[in-house]
């Protein structure tokens, strides 16, 4: 009972406690911890950055290096606190002094999503803070706030990690709860992930809850995750080599069938036509290749990559349906439309 429970939360349960433990944003925390040591935080920080790259993880810590227990610890979510009256709450509570700690210390989530009156609500407070408050405000989108708020904040922008460090992330978490994780499987979960350590996660306790023999392969990453079969790309990948439109719209048209996403089809088609291509172009990274793809996709995009229709045009018109698939009125469209032109072009 006790690992389903784990598996439910797997990052919660593995979401980093100290500086050390934070994967590819060097560049925000040595800058946090020489501040805490040389005893200089600044009153308010805005971090910037993709969903699940640390930001909250790293305000926390942040918090706790500096002293802040859970009872002088508050966590605002913007999203469904957005007005003018909520800021006037938190106005009131920051000019009592802090239960048992050096700083009251605030975290606001989705910062951009306050309302134009909140933020002019809030300006007087960051302007002349009382010294015992820290604010730390997280945001996907750095644009939507106030040019008056971000120049009264040190600002951090957290990078997405890499496909290897999510990757490598994944497969750490899955040895300590037991588990085997096959390279390539691994490195698909990453791809699916988008840059976030918690989608990557959050995929992963679904595969781990439904593995029977404790060893991941590809194949089960596929099922659990709806991603479409490793064959699948195989054959569209080659037909669209070998400029067959009528082969490749037949696979596109089965993954509609079976209800398969089609923004996760482009994305791995799109991987493996890159590897084909600096295949071609740079033979010598094969090595490379060998640890993120399967035996069979690394032997399909050595043959393909002596096929002379592929060239970087045929990259660019898959990038460019990738893009559009995001808000075409029929999902695969896009992707029909890029197989067509790719195998009509001379």
């Amino acid at each position: 009972m006790k690992k389903e429970v784990r598996h439910a939360t797997l990052y919660r349960a593995y979401r980093p406690a100290t500086f050390a433990e934070i994967r590819g944003q060097g560049h925000v925390v040595d800058v946090l911890a020489k501040a805490i040591k040389n005893n200089k935080p600044a009153h308010a920080y805005l971090f910037a950055g993709g969903r699940g790259t640390g930001k909250t993880s790293v305000a926390r810590i942040l918090a706790r290096e500096l002293g802040v227990t859970d009872k002088d610890l508050y966590e605002i979510d913007a999203a469904s606190n957005t007005g003018v009256e909520n800021i006037r709450e938190l106005r009131e509570g920051v000019n009592t002094v802090p239960f048992e700690s050096p700083y009251k210390f605030y975290i606001i989530d989705e910062a951009h999503m306050l309302s134009r009156a909140a933020w002019n609500a809030f300006l007087k407070t960051l302007e002349e803070p009382p010294a015992h408050v820290i604010f730390v405000m997280a945001t996907t989108e750095l644009e939507k706030v106030p040019d008056t708020i971000q120049s009264r904040c040190e600002i951090y922008t957290f990078k997405q990690p890499t496909r290897s460090m999510l990757a490598e992330n994944v497969a750490d978490i899955a040895k300590k709860e037991g588990y085997t994780l096959e390279r390539s499987a691994a490195e698909l979960i990453a791809l699916l992930a988008e840059g976030s350590f918690r989608d990557a996660l959050s995929i992963l306790q679904k595969i781990l809850a439904v593995s029977s023999d404790k060893k991941v392969d590809v194949a089960e990453v596929e099922a659990v995750s709806g991603a479409p079969r490793g064959e699948a790309i195989r054959q569209l990948l080659s037909a669209i080599a070998k400029k067959d439109a009528s082969a490749g719209l037949s696979v596109v048209a089965k993954t509609v069938e079976e209800n398969m996403d089609a923004r996760t089809l482009a994305k791995l088609l799109i991987h493996r036509m890159r590897a084909v291509l600096l295949l071609r172009y740079a033979p010598d990274l094969a090595a490379l290749f060998a640890q993120e793809l399967t035996e069979a996709d690394l032997a399909l995009a050595k043959e393909l990559s002596k096929e002379p229709g592929v060239n970087s045009d045929t990259l660019k018109a898959l990038l460019e349906a990738y893009s559009q698939t995001a808000y075409a009125a029929v999902p695969h469209l896009p992707l029909e439309l890029a197989v067509i032109d790719i195998c009509a072009a001379k």
